[in-house]
């Protein structure tokens, strides 16, 4: 008798995978190349068949034979011929319609005969004044990021092949040794990440999103593909900190001059053939009826390249502003593509579709970021905080429930039974992890730390000189502290998957021993439906989470 497989396909696009069959890890793998992860309780996982998720497999040219034989082969049931219908369609989308460059003007070029009809009928299209072809449409020049985008809108991706102006030459490659004189060299997938999207320079390639794990080294790859284009380069991040870690990776594994290295911020701002900037600076105004006068920087120099880090937060003025910069080459490098304003499509359409993809738990097995251990404690609310989440409107429960006073004897004892590790405290409330800092004697970072005090803390933890840290969400993203070894969330953003996974990522950097992620919730209350939520996309990724319920309410000892 043949095994039944893990898999069952549902008429509604949703796939529901048995998380305790011997297939299910395999399964799971499959299912990430094509689809998204709704909900994962303990034993059905939930996903579902999306365009955008097909599209995106179309542009990493996962056959779509593969896709169909592997529904075929991991389902229970024969799937629903309906949503083999529809896979086929949405994965047949991508490259129907092509932007070509034709004179001055651009070519839209569609090879679907009804696709073509629809659109010549589309009354929100008939704003781009689209001049009718045999096959399809000519627009303007201008219009091409508006076009895309409005095209991924009406469920149309657009292949764009009108390759790309050069900007300014500047010298930059990789240097063999780094400046401390340690050999230097990409890794195999590093590698791989760069041809996939510089692609020989051909028009098919130059713009799309690579998608790995936080601490394997997307920088690297950023600096890998800036040598292939050797062209002046805007770097867009998330905080002056990162601006930092961009510059000193810049001088320590490249060829190019400090003076060469310009930064855009609200402390310096210089304009150099590499200059890096913020998303803060880029959408700073002083009031909400002033223009954004930062967003020039895209336009007013001649940039070849333009960098979006963490590009699952692009702002929506920065992505206005990407719409007129589409003959630039646009590298949009992100841990997960997830967006919590849904606003998916708009990154595929505007900075390109996802180019190199591996699974974080690859990674791990092969060494290149660290085993991690997720472990969630439910923790009950004290009877007087009970009561005061009973009463209190539905708006302020979470934040009772994320400030519950007990975390502190928990996370105590956490800090206890890894007295010899690396820890970070993580909080989403300055009130909350202003008063763990203080109970415990312990340093703390937050938005409102000066640079200055916030660079040397930084610095004493990664010489060995403070062990633990408490930090307010300023420590998301980009902080490079690769030898934190343990992370203590106490509270979090609601249900966002992105920032669980960017939490995550700051314990990854490759070591000796596993690293622990571990989560406090409180027992029972909307703190505990929101962390199912913010562990999807570390679920899909291959990663489990302990359940640990803990009742204690006495003290712990914290160690000197």
């Amino acid at each position: 008798m043949i095994d039944p497989g893990p898999l069952i396909v549902q008429s509604d696009h949703t796939l529901m995978l048995e998380v305790a069959h011997p297939k299910y890890a395999e399964c799971r793998d499959f299912l990430a190349c094509f689809t998204e992860l709704v909900k994962s309780p303990e034993f059905i996982h939930t996903y579902k068949v999306t365009p955008l998720s097909l599209w995106n497999a179309a542009a990493l040219e996962v056959p779509l034979a593969d896709i169909i034989s592997g529904m075929d082969h991991f389902s229970r049931y024969e799937p629903p011929s309906g949503v083999l219908v529809d896979i086929r369609e949405w994965y047949g989308a991508y490259g129907k319609l092509i932007l070509e460059k034709d004179g001055t003007r651009l070519r839209l070029r569609i090879t679907d005969q009804v696709i073509l009809e629809r659109i010549s009928h589309d009354d929100e299209l008939k704003r781009f004044r689209l001049l009718k072809t045999e096959d399809g449409f000519f627009i303007e020049s201008g219009e091409r990021g508006n076009l895309k985008q409005a095209m991924v809108n009406a469920g149309y991706p657009v292949k764009d092949l009108c390759g790309y102006v050069r900007g300014a030459p500047t010298d930059i490659a990789l240097r063999r040794t780094d400046i401390e004189g340690l050999p230097f060299a990409l890794h195999d997938y590093q590698i791989d990440a760069v041809d996939a999207f510089y692609q020989s320079g051909r028009s098919s390639g130059g713009s799309g999103i690579v998608v790995l794990a936080c601490g394997s080294g997307k920088t690297v790859i950023g600096l890998g593909i800036m040598s292939r284009i050797a062209n002046y380069t805007l770097i867009i991040t998330t905080n002056n900190v990162s601006v930092h870690q961009w510059k000193n990776e810049l001088i320590a594994k490249t060829t190019v001059a400090p003076e060469e290295i310009g930064e855009f911020t609200g402390l310096t701002k210089n304009i150099r053939p590499i200059t890096i900037t913020t998303y803060q600076m880029l959408t700073f105004r002083r009031s909400k009826e002033e223009p954004f006068a930062n967003l020039d920087i895209f336009t007013e120099h001649n940039w070849g390249l333009i960098i979006y880090d963490e590009v699952h937060l692009l702002p929506a003025p920065v992505f206005r502003a990407t719409t007129a910069i589409q003959a630039k080459r646009r590298l949009g490098l992100t841990a997960t593509l997830v967006r919590e304003d849904g606003k998916e499509g708009d990154v595929f359409a505007l900075i390109g579709p996802k180019r190199y993809d591996v699974p974080w738990k690859t990674l791990e097995s092969r060494g290149f970021i660290a085993e991690a251990i997720c472990t969630e404690y439910r923790i009950p609310l004290p009877p007087e905080e009970e009561l005061e989440y009973a009463h209190a409107p539905k708006r302020q429960r979470f934040r009772i429930a994320a400030e519950n006073s007990r975390k502190l004897i928990l996370t105590r004892e956490l800090i206890f039974n890894h007295a010899d590790d690396k820890i970070l405290i993580i909080g989403q409330y300055i009130s909350q992890v202003k008063n763990i800092a203080k109970m415990l004697n312990f340093p703390l970072i937050t938005g409102g730390t000066k640079h200055e005090d916030r660079e040397r803390l930084y610095g004493d933890f990664r010489k060995g000189v403070i062990k633990i840290l408490v930090v307010s969400k300023v420590a998301n993203f980009a902080v490079d502290l690769p030898d934190a070894n343990v992370m203590i969330q106490v509270s979090g953003t609601f249900g966002s998957r992105q920032e669980e996974a960017q939490r995550l990522g700051r314990i990854l950097r490759p070591k000796q021993c596993s690293s622990h992620f571990y989560t406090i919730v409180s027992k029972g209350t909307d703190e505990q439906s929101f962390a199912a939520n913010r562990q999807l996309f570390l679920v899909e990724q291959g990663y489990k989470y302990r359940i640990r319920y803990y009742e204690n309410s006495g003290d712990a000892e914290v160690p000197e």
